[in-house]
This record gives structure tokens, C-alpha cells and sequence, in this order.
């Protein structure tokens, strides 16, 4: 007797397990469809919404490489560069920054944690900005460096996700120092490497 009951617990095991299985399957199909799949996280277009703050006009793009692999583009464009009537200088933030990305992601691509190796570029023409160090001066330059970053992105419906990020890194930096009041006139040419935040952003994606 205690042998048949063995022998049916041996056969009815297999597909208790396979049934167990399947219904695990079915729970996570669907989470995994609406990341994935349902989504179709390909590309997503992108802006940082802070920076328009400053009067920069700011355009991200992001492609999905791998499963866990994404590269990030994004541009941010300020024209205004204050210069009055007089030929002087009030406060501007004039500057062209370029910034790329190679970004992991911990989950999957678009989705939750990730971190990232970027390698900005900008281009500025900058005046009497107390917080940048160029109160009653005018700088104007380029730097380039590199830098590392982390982030997390939300599902916010099928289409769009809002994404958060900061990074910190290396600049170098290379200017003309010019006085506001007589722009016209170099008074020095600066060097500078620059240790900290080289990323901030809290961004607005479409998905396609």
C-alpha cells in the first residue's frame, strides 16, 4: 500500500511542479511585456526639464543597444549672450553643450537603476554669474571631460517615463577673461581643471 502511494506522489510531482511553474510564468509575463515587449523600448526622445530654467533649449535621443546597454545623446543650446547697446556685457549663461553617455541598466534597458560613462563637451561664452565665478567678468572658452553618473527611470504610462540623474567628474577648461564693462579688451587666458558635478538632470521621454 505504502509503495502505491509512493509511486503516484512520484507521478503526480512532475506536474504539480509544471503547473507551479506556469503559473509564475503567466504572473511575470505581463510585467516583463509592459517593459519590453508591450513598450518597445527601441529609441526615446528626451528633455531635461530644470534646464529650460536657465533658457536653454535642451533635445535628448537614447537607443537601446542590448538588454542591459543604452546610448545617450543630448544637446542643450543657449543663444542669448546679453551684450548691450553699449557693446558691454550683463549676466549671461551663452553655451553649447554636448553630452554623451554609454549607460547599464541593473533591470532591464529604460527601466529602473542604472549608471553611466559620459564624456561632455561645451562651448561658452559666459558673464557676471556670481555662482560660476564670473561676477563683473566675461568668460569665454571650451572644456571637455569625463564623468560618471547615476540615475533611475519611471513608467509613467505606455509612452512616456520620467528619468532622474546626477553625475560628477572631471572638466578641462580653457577661457578668455574678459572685463563686462569693456569686452573688447583680453585680460587673461585661463586653465582650469575642474573636479565635481558634471551632470544634473530630471528628464521628460517619449518611448517609441
Amino acid at each position: 500500500m505504502r509503495k502505491t502511494i509512493l509511486q503516484i506522489a512520484l507521478c503526480v510531482l512532475p506536474f504539480l511542479a509544471t503547473a507551479q511553474e506556469t503559473s509564475l510564468r503567466q504572473e511575470i509575463r505581463p510585467i516583463r511585456g509592459s517593459i519590453s515587449e508591450g513598450r518597445g523600448s527601441v529609441f526615446g526622445l528626451k528633455t531635461n526639464i530644470p534646464y529650460w530654467g536657465t533658457g536653454t533649449f535642451n533635445l535628448g535621443g537614447e537607443v537601446r543597444l542590448a538588454r542591459h546597454w543604452t546610448f545617450d545623446a543630448e544637446l542643450g543650446l543657449n543663444p542669448f549672450d546679453g551684450k548691450k547697446d553699449d557693446g558691454s556685457y550683463g549676466k549671461s549663461l551663452k553655451h553649447l553643450h554636448v553630452h554623451p553617455e554609454m549607460r547599464y541598466w541593473f533591470c532591464e534597458s529604460f527601466y529602473k537603476h542604472f549608471i553611466g560613462l559620459h564624456i561632455p563637451y561645451v562651448l561658452y561664452n559666459i558673464s557676471d554669474i556670481k555662482i560660476l565665478g564670473t561676477e563683473n567678468e566675461r568668460h569665454q572658452g571650451w572644456g571637455a571631460g569625463v564623468g560618471v553618473s547615476y540615475g533611475y527611470s519611471w513608467i509613467l504610462s505606455k509612452h512616456w517615463n520620467m528619468e532622474a540623474t546626477v553625475g560628477v567628474g572631471y572638466l578641462y577648461l580653457e577661457s578668455e577673461k574678459y572685463p563686462c564693462t569693456n569686452c573688447g579688451r583680453r585680460e587673461k587666458y585661463i586653465k582650469k581643471h575642474y573636479f565635481g558635478p558634471t551632470q544634473a538632470a530630471i528628464n521628460l521621454i517619449y518611448q517609441f
